[in-house]
């Protein structure tokens, strides 16, 4: 046998036709060469991916604003708290949230107004309340201070509750303004349940602890309770809006009735007091075209999960029980 260089060669051919020794050698090195290459290019594939989201997370957590008020301008300027999406304890807007806002913009002497930027179907009228009833207090503490609510695509019961606190109200000539009322909602399985042949076992220490209970047939006197109870946070509803707007308010029936209307409708029955935008009222208005967010806002990460686990919690609120909100 001869040799060239690294590779055996031999001169003849094995009588079994199995391939020579040096071929198999040459494939073998080639293999291993290929698969050690491309366990190389995965693990700096690897690499890269994870650099890259390391990147992309510090970068959004850079670009969201923290809601810090500390950062805060000092020179003079409209303060701004966005009310977006549905008013819940739960949910992004919710009262201690914009509550926090709202105080940071009138404890900033060099804020010379505020804007409510309203974008909401409304929701718990107990955390509307709780805004609504914040917003007045501090008016009180600095009368000098004015407050707008500017309507942009919605601003319907609950988040009308709020909005009515403000000083003056503006929206778009487009923007659907109203729906002054009460709602509570369920569902009623007992025909279900009949045809599936399961048994209801509700075990109570109370004669009405199974009030309005969705597998149970609807009683009367659980109906009149229900009614009389949304009637009164009704009330509440239409005494905070007549104190909000007063005499503004045009003597039409319709107005707590639940009903709903566009902004260049809801003018003349004086739910609101003009047509404009958020940049109109500070330059116009407020006198202070820049206009500074004061809406603390939770991090990426923090965003993400919450929004998460609210999806979650009202999936398994909505399946389980009734709930009274103003929407």
């Amino acid at each position: 046998m001869a040799s060239f260089g690294d590779f055996p060669y031999s001169t003849t051919q094995s009588n079994n036709n199995e391939e020579p020794a040096w071929e198999r050698k040459v494939l073998e090195d080639l293999a291993f060469a290929a698969l050690k290459e491309q366990r190389k290019s995965r693990r700096w594939g690897y690499f890269f991916k994870a650099l890259m989201l390391a990147y992309l997370v510090s970068l959004l957590y850079i670009m969201v604003p923290s809601g810090d008020s500390s950062s805060l301008p000092t020179e003079p300027h409209t303060a701004l708290v966005d009310i977006v999406g549905v008013i819940a304890a739960d949910a992004e807007a919710n009262a201690d949230t914009i509550v926090t806002g709202i105080r940071d913009a009138f404890d900033n002497e060099a804020a010379q107004g505020l804007i409510l930027r309203m974008n909401t179907p409304g929701g718990s009228p107990v955390q509307s309340g709780i805004i609504n009833d914040e917003i007045n207090r501090l008016k009180a503490t600095r009368p000098d201070f004015p407050v707008y609510a500017v309507i942009q695509d919605v601003c319907a019961s609950g988040g009308y509750y709020i909005a009515v606190a403000a000083d003056e109200i503006y929206a778009d000539k487009a923007s659907i303004v109203g729906s002054i009322g009460v709602r509570m909602d369920s569902f009623g399985f007992t025909d279900a349940i009949d045809k599936l042949g399961i048994k209801r076992r509700s075990i109570t220490s109370g004669e009405n602890k199974a009030f309005l209970d969705p597998f149970l047939p609807l009683k009367d006197k659980d109906l009149t309770h229900a009614h009389a109870m949304l009637n009164n946070v009704h009330q509440q509803f239409i005494d905070v809006v007549k104190q909000g707007r007063g005499d503004r308010l045009a003597d039409d029936p319709r107005l707590f009735t639940g009903l709903f209307w566009s902004g260049e409708q809801a003018l003349p029955l004086g739910l609101i007091d003009g047509l404009a935008n958020s940049s109109t009222i500070a330059r116009d208005m407020i006198g202070a075209e820049d206009i500074i967010d004061y809406t603390p806002r939770p991090d990426f990460l923090e965003r993400f999960a919450g929004s998460l686990g609210a999806s979650i919690n009202q999936l398994l609120l909505k399946s389980s029980s009734s709930t009274i909100s103003i929407q």
